[in-house]
């Protein structure tokens, strides 16, 4: 399907601000964990997100509504962002944010073929081409620490590996669901309320006392929740407008925003040989996709 070209700059401005809300969630998140641990982190984000979106219920028109397209986003709901969160805050204590991000990146590799698979979303060999390149460039932001990392933490990569499959389902099932009902923001409604249940309902299943939460971590998990709702909001609105084959590669640059943000904020990133070699990647992966 060919998008008009005003609609395709939309989905590109829309799908860069979501980039930008993942890369800054995940600073705050790695600040977030210096207080409180990831379940008890993801139990203060996603409730977040979920409240202000039914803050602004009211003010949306949800006509026109469809069974299978709510079924579809329920689903989603159950994995994203409930899981994926859990196993971003685990991998971002675990690894930090910046390989964190790196290996999360890897998600548009799958959303790419599952979207040509099951969406019939039409793939030529330029934007494979240019969805490998992003994903290598991303790649290449962490191998500096990838390198020196014990045997311990490269066995921890499957946490990050797992959410990016997770995502890459997340977005495929969404682009379906909202060709069924184009409406993002009851895509993400129904995800954040399914998932906000599915975090405390595990919760309440558990057993033994669990950590306290802390003042200064649920305000950063709080803040994480903002930015990632609206990054989530964002991305289905371009899902809605544009293919995967364009979304999910550019929300796959977030690592560029998170790498930006704790160079000045955590100021815990040095800009090495292999950063510069990552962002020269990512940017000309992104050219390439957008070349017509």
């Amino acid at each position: 399907m060919d998008y008009p070209p005003d609609a395709t700059l939309q989905v590109i401005a829309l799908a860069v601000l979501s980039a930008a809300g993942f890369g800054a969630a995940l600073v705050t998140t790695h600040s977030g964990l210096k207080h409180m641990d990831a379940p008890n982190g993801a139990k203060v984000s996603i409730p977040t997100a979920t409240l202000l979106l039914w803050l602004l219920y009211p003010f949306v028109d949800l006509a026109d509504w469809q069974v299978a397209a709510i079924g579809i986003f329920a689903l989603v709901g159950l994995f994203f962002p409930a899981a994926v969160t859990l196993l971003t805050f685990e991998a971002n204590r675990r690894l930090g944010p910046t390989v964190t991000g790196a290996v999360g990146s890897t998600a548009p590799l799958f959303a790419v073929l599952g979207a040509a698979a099951f969406l019939e979303e039409s793939l030529g060999a330029r934007e494979l081409i240019a969805t490998s390149v992003i994903v290598l460039g991303t790649v290449a932001l962490s191998s500096r620490q990838q390198v020196g990392a014990s045997v311990s933490q490269r066995s921890d990569l499957w946490l990050p590996w797992t959410s990016a499959m997770l995502r890459a389902l997340a977005q495929v099932l969404s682009k379906a669901g909202l060709a069924l009902w184009p409406n993002p923001f009851a895509a993400a409604l129904i995800g954040y309320t399914v998932s906000s249940a599915a975090v405390w309902s595990t919760a309440l299943g558990g057993r033994g006392k669990a950590p306290a939460f802390t003042r200064s971590g649920a305000a950063w998990f709080a803040a994480t929740g903002v930015l990632n709702g609206a990054a989530v909001l964002l991305m289905y609105h371009a899902l809605s407008a544009g293919p995967v084959y364009v979304v999910s590669p550019i929300v796959a640059t977030y690592p560029l925003f998170t790498l930006m943000l704790s160079a000045a904020v955590l100021r815990e990133e040095r800009h090495s040989r292999h950063t510069l070699v990552g962002v020269g990647l990512t940017v000309a992966g992104v050219v390439l996709l957008l070349a017509r």
